[in-house]
C-alpha cells in the first residue's frame, strides 16, 4: 500500500455524564483538572482507547494493555523480541540494522506506524543500551472540557473483609470514588504525510483510524466509566488536497466551534470541506 498522500485534521466532540474520563493516580484518582478547574483526559489515555479499539478491529497492535491482549506475551520487549508474535531477538541486537527494524515494526504494527514507538532495549551479550525510535505521523492533543467541571466525590465501604480472620467488619474499610457530574470535552488531532512516507502509514490505515474515532468509548465500561456515561457527539475529518495542507492545523482546528450543550458549527474555509461523522 502506498503512504499518505494528503494531509488531515480532525477533531473529536465528546460529553461526559456522572464519569470519571480519567483518573489521576498522583490526586487520589480524581478526573484531572487543569489549574483553570477544566476537565482534561490526555493524549495519552485517548491513544490506550484508539488502540484497544483498533485491536477489537483485528489490527496488530504493539501496546496491548494487559487486560485486552491477545497473543499471551507478558511484556513489551517479549513481544517485541517474540519469534512468533515479534520481530525477534536478532532485530533488536546492538549490531542489528536500525533502519531495518524500524521498518519491519511499521509494518507489523498499526499503532507502530500511526503513533510512533521507542524500541529501547537489547538482547543477551549484544546489548548495548541500543534505542530505535520512530517518530509517527498521527498527533492527538489532549481533550479539555470548554468549561470548568464540577467534580463529586463520594465515600464508600466495604461490605465483606478482603482479608483476616473476619472478626473486623468489612464495613470499617473506607474508600472514595470521584465523577465528572457533566461536562463537554474537545480534542484535536492530524496525521502528517511526509511522516506517513517514513512509517507506511497509509490512507487504508487513516480510513481505519476515521472508522474507530466514533466507537472510541465502545466496550470501555467500568466502575469508573459505566455505559452511556462517556459519549462521541461527532468526528470532524478534513483531508486537504495535497501533502503539505492548504492551511495550517491551527487555523483548521480554529474554525471549529463548539457550544456548550455539544452542537458544532464550522467557519468555511475555501476549497476545504470538512466532513462531519456522528458519535455511535
Amino acid at each position: 500500500m502506498s503512504a499518505l498522500q494528503n494531509k488531515i485534521d480532525f477533531a473529536v466532540v465528546l460529553r461526559v455524564k456522572n464519569a470519571n474520563p480519567n483518573g489521576d493516580p498522583l490526586n487520589g484518582n480524581r478526573p484531572r483538572t487543569d489549574y483553570g478547574g477544566f476537565g482534561e483526559i490526555t493524549d495519552v489515555c485517548l491513544k490506550r482507547k484508539l488502540r484497544d479499539r483498533l485491536l477489537e478491529s483485528g489490527h496488530a497492535i504493539f501496546v496491548q494493555s494487559d487486560d485486552r491482549k491477545v497473543d499471551g506475551e507478558t511484556s513489551l520487549r517479549n513481544r517485541a523480541e517474540s519469534a512468533t508474535n515479534g520481530l525477534g531477538k536478532d532485530a533488536f541486537k546492538k549490531s542489528a540494522n536500525r533502519d531495518a527494524t524500524a521498518k519491519l515494526a511499521c509494518a507489523k504494527w498499526y499503532d507502530v506506524r500511526s503513533f510512533g514507538q521507542v524500541f529501547a532495549f537489547a538482547s543477551g551479550a549484544d546489548a548495548g543500551g541500543v534505542s530505535i525510535p520512530i517518530r509517527g505521523p498521527v498527533t492527538i492533543q489532549s481533550a479539555f472540557s470548554l468549561e470548568p467541571v464540577s467534580v463529586t466525590s463520594t465515600q464508600i465501604t466495604k461490605s465483606v473483609s478482603g482479608e483476616g480472620d473476619g472478626s473486623k467488619r468489612g464495613s470499617d474499610t473506607m474508600g472514595m470514588k470521584h465523577r465528572v457530574d457533566s461536562g463537554i470535552y474537545r480534542t484535536f488531532g492530524s496525521i502528517n504525510p511526509q511522516l506517513a512516507e517514513r512509517t507506511g502509514f497509509s490512507d487504508a490505515d487513516a480510513q481505519a483510524l476515521k472508522a474507530v474515532l466514533p466507537r472510541m468509548f465502545e466496550n470501555d465500561a467500568s466502575s469508573a466509566r459505566p455505559d452511556g456515561s462517556m459519549e462521541v457527539l461527532s468526528v470532524i475529518w478534513w483531508q486537504h488536497n495535497c501533502k503539505a495542507g492548504q492551511y495550517s492545523s491551527a487555523k483548521v482546528h480554529g474554525s471549529l466551534t463548539v457550544a456548550a450543550d455539544g452542537s458544532i458549527s464550522l467557519a468555511p474555509l475555501e476549497g476545504l470541506e470538512a466532513e462531519v461523522l456522528d458519535g455511535f
